[in-house]
């Protein structure tokens, strides 16, 4: 089978200049636009990996170190590579490619191909195809406000991929069945540009320096030698990549827009127009396998506002659910701003997060689905009408505190933690976790069987294990304990810093409480050492059951608690406080 004949488009240096032009939409003056006006490279661990032709020239090249390349070329432009946003400078030039000629393949952002068969035959040759490619690009340059894509632009043509990347990186046109002679005289080198292949460097070892004597080997002994990817190596170095064009398929596109001539400022009037809108919007989504999960809702009024709203549901969204949601919207603008709010002109629905059909199902009886349903649009309805932070849902983040691992987040939003759950947390509490927690902690006392206060050793025991637990003048007996988890928190800060210790106890009725014991060093303020830090006069140190942790997140609780004087080794003295931080109901 003879290879498949392409036209390879290339941009070279492409991640300088979609750095460049992520640098200019951000107004950084000190970069240019064009590549080629300043020496310029992109850094990716600290190594090279693409320059502008004028940082080639100054002796710049991939794979150099930060450190070398700015000693070969002093006035060299940093720049840090942004893959998302190659890819996004460079969607422009494959919808350009794609209005000529369907089925295009991107290898990478800056380089493409297209099959030739086509649009040689519409027309009429390659060199006339490669023409009005180039005028198409040149065109897109000009209308995006010279981006410098046009300029940078090399288009060749050849048998296979390979062979036609290689010539479009030469602006060739290569005649059909003479691109293995064409690739012959090439280095091995150009398999793998990057310089990591362990392939290319057992090539150079084994003395194969070029495509044509690696190509000239048999193909048997090659892939018993090398293995697949060696095969697939010697079939492109031979000019015989087969391989048909694997073009893109367009994303289909389901954002509805709906316009309103004249303005429109009942909010009935727009509902009941956006009816057909809001089942086009649900059906496309379902003849393509997903269903919306959340969607952005944009509203523009004749006086040229913009009420834009994000709406996430729990399940899947349904035509009558996205039509609800557009009418509290537009009634919670419209209440906020009066009759100054203007008409509506334009309705937009954008989806932004889809699962497919069938991810989310309803209870198989019945069950609590109609319930949830209720409540999810009751507490939309309520946020609309209230602001988006008036109802807030937990969410479990990283801490040892339980209230440290609560976290809230505004009901319908993305339920991200602020700090992860899945890091170790040293010092953590340990399970249960508890069912109710007090902000601020409620004060308390910890009394041993002769009604003395339970005190902590610096090395973190209990000489006098807790019988009884007070809290707001009630007595209770204590039956069984755990504990001391002692925590060092924050111990450079005096203002944020503390030291508690943990413990679980359970009453006679068989009640569960979680109690802090905090340590608070009574001398006078003097710098880091106004609060103990050692093993020898805090809670710092090992405890019975748990270790020691040193963080930076952690915060004094507030609220009045008991406390009783202790006196510490050295003399020093400091005062133990009790408080009540959950109990487990």
């Amino acid at each position: 089978m003879s290879a498949t004949r392409m036209i390879a488009i290339w941009c070279p240096d492409w991640p300088v200049t979609a750095a460049q032009l992520a640098a200019a939409d951000a107004r950084r003056p000190t970069l240019a636009v064009d590549p080629t006006e300043v020496p310029a490279a992109v850094f990716t661990a600290n190594r090279v990996v693409a320059c502008s032709h004028s940082a080639r020239e100054a002796g710049v090249r991939r794979g150099l170190r930060r450190r070398e390349a700015q000693a070969r070329c002093p006035e060299l432009t940093v720049l840090t590579r942004n893959e998302a946003a190659e890819a996004r400078a460079f969607e422009p030039v494959v919808l350009a490619l794609e209005s000529l000629a369907p089925g295009v393949e991107v290898t990478r952002p800056g380089l493409a191909a297209i099959g030739v068969r086509g649009p040689t035959r519409y027309f009429g040759g390659e060199a006339q195809v490669l023409h009005v490619l180039s005028r198409s690009v040149a065109e897109l340059q000009q209308a995006n406000a010279g981006i410098g894509v046009g300029a940078n632009l090399l288009l060749g043509v050849a048998d296979g991929s390979f062979a036609a990347e290689q010539a479009a990186r030469r602006a060739l046109i290569v005649p059909a069945g003479e691109s293995a002679d064409f690739l012959a005289p090439l280095s091995v080198r150009t398999l793998d540009p990057s310089g990591t292949s362990a392939l290319v460097d057992l090539l150079l070892r084994l003395g194969l320096r070029t495509l044509g004597a690696f190509a000239a080997l048999p193909p048997r002994e090659v892939l018993a030698r090398f293995g697949s990817d060696g095969a697939w190596a010697h079939r492109q170095a031979g000019g015989r990549d087969d391989r048909p064009v694997a073009g893109r398929r367009p994303p289909a596109e389901f954002t509805v827009t709906l316009d309103f001539e004249p303005a429109v400022d009942r909010v009935d009037t727009v509902a009941f127009s956006a009816r057909a809108s809001t089942e086009k919007f649900v059906a496309d989504l379902a003849d393509n396998g997903l269903a919306c999960t959340c969607f952005e809702l944009q509203v523009l009024t004749e006086n040229g506002t913009e009420a834009v709203r994000r709406w996430r549901h729990a399940g899947v969204l349904s035509s009558i659910d996205v039509l609800d949601r557009i009418r509290w919207q537009l009634e919670g603008w419209m209440s906020t701003h009066g009759p100054n709010s203007g008409g509506v002109t334009r309705l937009c629905l954008v989806p932004l997060e889809t699962v497919p059909t069938g991810a989310h199902q309803q209870a198989l009886w019945g069950g609590s689905g109609a319930n949830d349903e209720r409540a999810h649009r009751a507490l939309a309805r309520v946020q609309t009408l209230l602001g988006h932070g008036s109802v807030l849902t937990a969410v479990v983040q990283g801490g040892r505190d339980p209230l440290q691992r609560t976290g809230m987040t505004a009901w319908g939003d993305e339920p991200t933690p602020l700090r992860s759950p899945e890091q170790p947390w040293p010092g953590h509490l340990p399970a249960p976790a508890p069912s109710v927690l007090f902000d601020p902690p409620r004060p308390a006392q910890v009394l041993d069987v002769t009604g003395r206060p339970v005190t902590i050793t610096p090395r973190g025991t209990v000489p006098s294990p807790p019988a009884h637990l007070v809290i707001e003048k009630r007595t209770v007996a204590v039956t069984s304990w755990a504990g001391p988890w002692p925590v060092d928190e924050r111990w450079w800060s005096n203002e944020s810093g503390r030291q508690l210790a943990r413990f679980q106890l359970v009453d006679v009725h068989g009640r569960a409480y979680l109690v802090g014991c905090e340590m608070l060093s009574t001398r006078p303020s003097n710098g880091l050492d106004a609060a103990p830090r050692s093993g020898s006069d805090g809670v710092r140190g090992a405890g019975t059951t748990g270790g020691v942790s040193s963080t930076n997140d952690g915060a004094r609780p507030g609220g009045g608690r008991s406390s009783d004087r202790i006196e510490a080794g050295g003399g020093e003295e400091f005062t133990a406080r009790w408080s009540l931080h959950a109990t487990y109901d």
